[in-house]
């Protein structure tokens, strides 16, 4: 039997999972090709099949104008394709270690379906050496097929920012890795096509591993140490914000601003580099000095309003508190890990009546108990404000627009800095 030389296959792509990463994913590929873009959800799939996007970063237009993409929930439906990229999410448990059930179960699913020369790629959020530790043998034992013999393995770190309408997958940098070199060559030249010039080509699938995950950490690493300042310049009475804008006419300071660490990736990933390190056995210091930092900040931001609002004679039970946003960033509508959730829950227990303002949130999707998600901002009269999220909306909110619909002695917590110094009672 001839055999087929893999530059020379020509791949019919298949997407699986169908989120921030997935969906602009097979959107950008089905400009070229024909893609299958398969999500488990069957609400998701028909909603995208009327052009609707949930996570608000896709257009109507944008959806049905590609017409060479077929969204379904129909596991079936990937059985001819011989390229799979699998974009799902990779959580970690309660107990803070990684959660890879769906990563397996995907992966053994498509075993059984994949044929000789067909390639498996992963996008998703890994510690170094997941992919060929763990999903490799899986296919292997599920196929029958032997790894960079009758199939082959990428791994393409996804790059996607929620809300940023700038960064797109067509126009940012975008790290492939592979098996090896032949379909090394074949994956650059597929991601390529839908991003020129941008694809860069690493060594090893674990050096990309690697590499997602340590962007993640760094970025948490370097907020928890602003935090900690925030917290050290609290005590001292001096404005962190104040001191970052002088530091930053150094040429060589880069700024990081406060803040709740939520959201998939960077409240995450830092597990995924720890577990990793302590199955070599390092424990690691200050990545998880970082995270014990950041995990930290709800708790502060607690005891500060309390605090604060005991300072003004204002009786914290059947208070009145007005939370300005629900998401883990700004201008998008994901809530993942949102440390929002967290501090809501403490304070409910204290019963404060508690409204929660987020136009970017749908009221269906909140499952969590303990406060009101409004539609508008009334005169409520509350007794205290936490300004959560720097939504674009919420750029227009004014003290004096606080004033009118808060009571005559109110507390303003101001975690964004968006307000004037002279109005707020507290930044973080």
């Amino acid at each position: 039997m001839k055999k087929i030389n893999i530059m020379n296959i020509k791949l019919k792509v298949s997407i699986i999972g169908l989120g921030y990463i997935g969906l602009p994913l097979s959107l950008e590929f089905a400009k070229y090709r024909n893609v299958i873009a398969y999500d488990i959800n069957k609400k998701r799939i028909n909603e995208l099949n009327k052009g609707i996007d949930n996570t608000k970063e896709i257009t109507k237009k944008e959806i049905l104008n590609i017409n060479k993409i077929k969204f379904t929930n129909n596991f079936s439906d990937l059985r001819y394709s011989n390229c799979f990229i699998i974009c799902v999410p990779t959580p970690v448990n309660k107990n803070h270690k990684p959660d890879i059930r769906n990563l397996k179960n995907i992966t053994s699913k498509i075993s059984k379906l994949i044929s000789k020369n067909s390639i498996i790629i992963y996008e998703s959020t890994f510690y170094p050496g997941l992919t060929e530790e763990i999903c490799v043998p899986i296919i292997e034992k599920y196929s029958n097929l032997k790894y960079n013999k009758d199939f082959y393995c990428g791994y393409c770190p996804e790059r996607i920012n929620p809300g940023d309408k700038f960064r797109k997958i067509n126009n940012i940098k975008k790290l492939v890795s592979a098996s090896n070199k032949k379909s090394l060559e074949l994956i650059y030249n597929l991601y390529n096509q839908i991003n020129p010039n941008n694809i860069i080509k690493v060594k090893s699938i674990k050096i990309a591993e690697s590499a997602k995950v340590i962007e993640n950490c760094q970025r948490d690493i370097n907020i928890a140490f602003i935090n900690e300042l925030s917290i050290i310049f609290n005590k001292l009475n001096i404005n962190i914000h104040d001191v970052l804008k002088a530091a930053s006419t150094k040429w060589n300071f880069v700024p990081y601003y406060p803040g709740l660490v939520g959201g998939h990736c960077i409240g995450v990933d830092p597990y995924y580099l720890a577990y990793k390190s302590k199955s070599i056995g390092y424990n690691p210091k200050i990545v998880l000095s970082g995270r014990s930092i950041n995990n930290y900040m709800p708790k502060y931001v607690i005891k500060n309003l309390l605090t604060g609002m005991k300072n003004k004679n204002i009786s914290i039970n059947n208070a009145r508190l007005l939370i300005l946003g629900l998401t883990f960033k700004e201008n998008c509508p994901d809530t993942r890990n949102s440390k929002i959730f967290e501090i809501i829950s403490t304070l409910s227990k204290k019963n404060i009546n508690i409204h929660v303002y987020d136009p970017w949130v749908k009221k269906n999707i909140v499952e969590e108990k303990g406060f009101k998600l409004i539609k508008k901002l009334t005169n409520f009269r509350y007794d205290a404000v936490l300004y959560a999220v720097a939504h674009n909306q919420f750029k227009k909110i004014s003290f004096n627009f606080l004033k009118k619909i808060c009571k005559k002695q109110f507390f303003l917590y101001d975690l964004k800095n968006h307000f004037d110094v002279k109005s707020v009672d507290m930044k973080l």
